[in-house]
């Protein structure tokens, strides 16, 4: 069994029940929303549970990795930090710092062979394990990367609505340009599902047609399929944003208290993520929504919910890979939210890689992990658990 999901009917049928059993699924707290059921408790913080061990080889590279680390070089990690991708300095001194991994922001002008040689010199500058290079290469609004050697990609609509071996071409072409230049983690695909017809209303992903269709069963198998066609070229996918942005008006990027009072643990969004999940045999990561779920959890934003992530993405779905989070350095969405709380609650709920597109925000972030792993106990266990998935995936991507 795939350590990414638990057997695929059995996830299905769990979603059908809601958290935990049939009739326990959680009541909304506004007026507008469905019909109200029986609450669920929020479980108490936990660390992330262990993986199940592909191998003992990758165990043993994991071993080897920990053991050359010391606690700060472990706990950073846990970060994906910003920088512009035409700044080869801006990236050397957040390798220097340590960083697990560089976000690409911006829309370069680079070929492919410029940017190959720029990560090349990153990845030989990385004293520990390699880096994750990250992107956003969706395609149509959502392309980092579009000089030469990188075909433009339609929008997300655009693929969905292509036959199959034509999406599966489009995603191994996509995945041999971003591994010959140097990138291992793309941020894609889009697995939110935007109902037709609200489209236009839908800020974070209609407005942008970066949804594959207007139903679960009409995303996952697109989704399904580029994931594929990256983990071929040696590219690590992220599903986004779990447990969907597809119901939500405003945008996290720039608006605050973003809140979908519709969806609920079985719902189509959620389910599209667990198809998804089971429909293949790479091992993607899953980025959460910084949204609010008053079905799911109305207390907390979904990237701090351990209901959200450790209920029900790591509980009903049985992901036990890497969960990263959208950004948390720049988002109105988090604002609120002191920026060293934001790793630190992040972590507590069972995340892994704490993704922040601002790089000044970084030391902040570390210096509060670090600092409450060093006085907590419990916390501490809960980031030991993270950095062993982390570097898990890094074993299993051929980083360590």
């Amino acid at each position: 069994m795939r350590p990414t999901a638990v057997r695929a009917t059995a996830v299905l049928a769990a979603l059908a029940c809601g958290l935990g059993a049939c009739g326990s699924e959680p009541r909304p707290d506004r007026a507008d929303a469905s019909p109200t059921t029986t609450p669920a408790t929020a479980a108490p913080t936990s660390s992330e549970p262990a993986a199940p061990t592909p191998g003992t080889d990758a165990e043993a590279r994991v071993a080897a990795a920990l053991a050359g680390l010391d606690r700060r070089a472990q706990i950073g990690q846990l970060f994906v930090v910003g920088v512009p991708a035409d700044d080869p300095d801006a990236g050397a001194q957040l390798v220097e710092q340590g960083v697990g991994g560089l976000f690409l922001a911006g829309r370069p002008a680079d070929s492919a062979a410029e940017l190959a040689d720029r990560t090349a010199a990153w990845q030989e500058q990385a004293a520990g394990p390699g880096l994750w290079i990250a992107v956003d290469q969706e395609g149509g609004s959502v392309q980092t990367l579009k000089g030469e050697g990188f075909d433009r990609l339609p929008s997300a609509t655009a693929q969905g609505d292509l036959p199959a071996e034509q999406l599966a071409a489009l995603a191994a072409d996509l995945g041999a340009q971003l591994h010959g230049a140097g990138v291992n983690l793309n941020l894609a695909p889009v697995v939110d599902v935007v109902p037709a017809g609200t489209e236009g209303t839908n800020g974070p992903i209609g407005v942008f047609d970066r949804q594959y269709g207007s139903t679960g069963t009409e995303v996952a198998p697109a989704a399904t399929t580029v994931v594929d066609g990256l983990a071929a070229a040696g590219v690590t996918s992220t599903l986004k944003h779990f447990p969907g942005l597809g119901r939500v008006r405003g945008n996290t990027d720039d608006t605050a208290d973003v809140v979908d009072p519709e969806t609920a643990a079985g719902d189509d969004q959620v389910t599209a993520f667990a198809s998804t999940l089971t429909g293949t045999t790479a091992r993607p990561m899953v980025m959460m929504s910084s949204a609010t779920y008053s079905r799911i959890d109305p207390a907390s934003p979904a990237a701090f919910s351990p209901v959200v992530i450790g209920e029900l993405l790591r509980g009903t779905l049985g992901f036990a890979g890497p969960v990263i989070s959208d950004d948390l350095g720049n988002a109105v969405a988090v604002r609120s939210t002191p920026v060293g709380a934001r790793a630190v609650r992040f972590l507590s709920a069972g995340g892994t890689l704490v993704l922040t597109i601002a790089p000044a925000t970084f030391p902040t972030m570390l210096e509060a992990v670090v600092a409450r792993s060093a006085a907590d106990p419990a916390f501490a266990a809960t980031v030991d658990s993270a950095v062993h998935t982390a570097l898990l995936a890094k074993a299993e991507a051929g980083l360590l």
